[in-house]
C-alpha cells in the first residue's frame, strides 16, 4: 500500500477513534452531569410529571398534588393545613429548591431514590413510583402548640422522652407553603415573604438559636451534681448576695430582690430562678466543665438532623471569668433552639437518658413497604446519672408547684419545669425572649412528654414579659395535647 494512503488511512482512523471517545465522554459524563444540573429544566418537568408522594401525620396525608392548567409541569404540590405544619414540611415548589421533610426526602417523593427502582426500573430508565414519610408528629399536639402560640413570635417543640419521637415542631408566625408551590405565582409569594420583618420563612423551633436565659441554669446545676461540687439539690452552696462578677464592679442582681438567694441549695436556686448562685457556681466550676456538660446535652453540635438539620445551639469558649458567669444563666454568648431546651428536659424526665429525637418514623415505598424504620434506629446515650436526673426533676417539680413555673401546673399531672427571661440587646433594651422548659407525666397513664416554648416577641406589655407569664401557658396546653388518654 502506498505510504501516504496508509498514513492517512491511520489519521483518518485516529479521527474517528476519537469522534467515538468524545461522544461516548458526552453521553455517559457530560450526559449525566446535564441531566443532574439544577437548572436543567427537564428535571423540573420530570418532577413534576406524576403525583409525589407525600407526608403522613397520623396515618392521614398532609400534602398532595393537583393537575395545573396548561404549561410543560402536570402537577404542583399541595396541602392540608399549611400554616399547621409548614416548620414540619417545609415547602415543594416548581420555582425554588425545597426545604425542610420535602427537601430532605426530595427523590423518596419524586420517585428518583433508588431504594424505590426494581430490576426493570433499572434497565428502562423509569421513575418509579414515589415513596411516602411517616412522620411522628402527634396531630393534637401540634395544634395545640400552633393556637397556644398564636399571635405570638415564638415556637414551641415536644418530644416524647421514652422514644426520642418529636410530637410537635411549631414556629410562629407561619405561612401557607401552597403560595409557593406554583411557578407562575411564586415570586410574588416568595418576596412577599422575604420582606416579612417577622421572618415567616425562619423556622424558629429548629434554625434560630437565642439566648436561653435562665433555663440553662439546668445544664449548669447538672454539671455541679455530677462534678460534686453539691452532693444533692438541697445542700446549700457558696452564693453571696450580691455577687459580684470576678474582676469587675458589676454585681449579678436576681430578678427577684427579696428571694431567698444569699447561699442558696439548687432546688430553691431554680425555684427563685438566683443568678448569683448560678454565675458563681458557673465560675467555681469553670468553663470547660460546664462546656462539657452542654455538649454532652448537644449544645456544639452541627450535625443534629432530625432529619432536618437543626442549627447548633452554643457554649462560648475562651471566655473570662466574669463571661463565664454570665454563661451560667444563659447569658453572654450562650445560643439555644427550643429543640435543644427540649432535648434537656426530656434527659432529665427520661432517667438521664437522651433518645435521639426525630420527627420521621418511617419512609416506605409506593407500595407502602418500609424502607427504613427510624424509631427503631432511634439510639440513646447517658447524659447524666439517674441520681442527677431524679434530684433536677424533683428541683423542677418545685420550680412548678412552688416557684417561677406555676402556670404550668395541670391537674392529675406531674410536672416539672423551669422559666427563662433572657435579655435581649444592648443593656436589655429590646423586649426580652420568654422561655419555658418542663416535662409532665400523667399520673393515672404514665405517658410522659417533654416541651420547650420560647416566645421571641409578644402584644404584652414589657413589665410583663416573663417565662411563667408568656411560655409556660404554652407549655402548658402542648402538654395537656400529649398526655390526654
Amino acid at each position: 500500500m502506498n505510504k501516504t494512503i496508509r498514513r492517512a488511512s491511520v489519521f483518518t482512523l485516529l479521527l474517528v477513534l476519537t469522534l467515538l471517545l468524545r461522544a461516548t465522554w458526552v453521553q455517559f459524563y457530560d450526559g449525566k452531569a446535564l441531566a443532574d444540573d439544577k437548572n436543567n429544566r427537564r428535571n423540573v418537568i420530570g418532577t413534576y410529571a406524576d403525583p409525589l408522594g407525600n407526608i403522613i401525620v397520623a396515618g392521614e396525608s398532609i400534602t398532595g398534588s393537583a393537575r395545573t392548567k396548561g404549561g410543560d409541569l402536570a402537577y404542583k404540590r399541595t396541602y392540608k393545613d399549611g400554616r399547621l405544619y409548614a416548620a414540619v414540611t417545609g415547602y415543594a415548589s416548581q420555582a425554588y429548591a425545597p426545604t425542610q421533610l420535602e427537601g430532605i426526602y426530595q427523590d423518596l417523593l419524586n420517585g428518583t431514590d433508588n431504594q424505590l427502582k426494581t430490576v426493570m426500573d433499572t434497565v428502562t430508565g423509569k421513575r418509579a413510583e414515589p415513596g411516602d414519610v411517616i412522620t411522628t408528629i402527634d396531630p393534637d399536639v401540634q395544634k395545640a402548640a400552633y393556637d397556644a402560640l398564636g399571635d405570638n413570635k415564638g415556637a414551641a417543640v415536644a418530644i416524647d422522652p421514652k422514644t426520642g419521637k418529636i410530637l410537635a415542631v411549631v414556629s410562629t408566625p407561619s405561612y401557607d407553603p401552597s403560595t409557593l408551590t406554583d411557578a407562575n405565582t411564586a415570586g410574588t409569594a416568595w418576596k412577599k415573604l422575604n420582606a416579612d420583618p417577622d421572618k415567616p420563612l425562619t423556622n424558629r423551633a429548629l434554625r434560630q438559636p437565642l439566648p436561653p436565659g435562665s433555663t440553662f441554669k439546668l445544664v449548669v446545676a447538672a454539671a455541679a451534681l455530677e462534678d460534686g461540687l453539691y452532693k444533692d439539690v438541697d445542700e446549700h452552696t457558696a452564693s453571696p448576695d450580691p455577687y459580684t462578677l470576678p474582676g469587675t464592679t458589676r454585681p449579678l442582681s436576681n430578678e427577684n430582690p427579696s428571694a431567698p438567694c444569699k447561699n442558696a441549695p439548687i432546688r430553691v436556686a431554680l425555684q427563685y430562678s438566683c443568678n448569683n448562685v448560678f454565675g458563681k457556681m458557673a465560675v467555681d466550676l469553670g468553663q470547660d466543665k460546664v462546656r462539657a456538660m452542654a455538649e454532652k446535652f448537644g449544645f456544639d453540635d452541627e450535625q443534629l438532623d432530625v432529619p432536618v438539620r437543626a442549627y447548633a445551639s452554643v457554649f462560648p469558649s475562651d471566655m473570662d471569668e466574669a463571661q463565664t458567669g454570665l454563661s451560667g444563666i444563659g447569658q453572654f454568648d450562650v445560643t439555644a433552639t427550643p429543640l435543644q431546651m427540649a432535648m434537656v428536659s426530656a434527659t432529665i424526665a427520661n432517667g438521664g437518658k437522651l433518645v435521639s429525637p426525630h420527627m420521621v418514623s418511617r419512609i416506605t415505598d409506593g407500595g407502602g413497604d418500609v424502607l427504613k424504620d427510624y424509631d427503631d434506629d432511634a439510639g440513646s446515650k447517658e447524659i447524666i446519672s439517674s441520681s442527677t436526673a431524679e434530684q433536677l426533676q424533683s428541683a423542677m417539680r418545685t420550680v412548678v408547684e412552688d416557684g417561677t413555673g406555676t402556670n404550668a401546673k395541670i391537674s392529675g399531672v406531674t410536672v416539672g419545669g423551669k422559666t427563662g427571661t433572657a435579655q435581649h440587646g444592648e443593656n436589655n433594651s429590646k423586649t426580652p425572649y420568654a422561655w419555658f422548659t418542663s416535662f409532665g407525666k400523667s399520673d393515672s397513664s404514665g405517658k410522659e412528654v417533654a416541651v420547650a416554648v420560647m416566645v421571641e416577641q409578644s402584644d404584652a406589655a414589657r413589665s410583663e414579659v416573663s417565662g411563667n407569664g408568656l411560655a409556660a401557658p404554652v407549655a402548658k396546653a402542648v402538654m395537656r395535647a400529649a398526655l390526654r388518654s
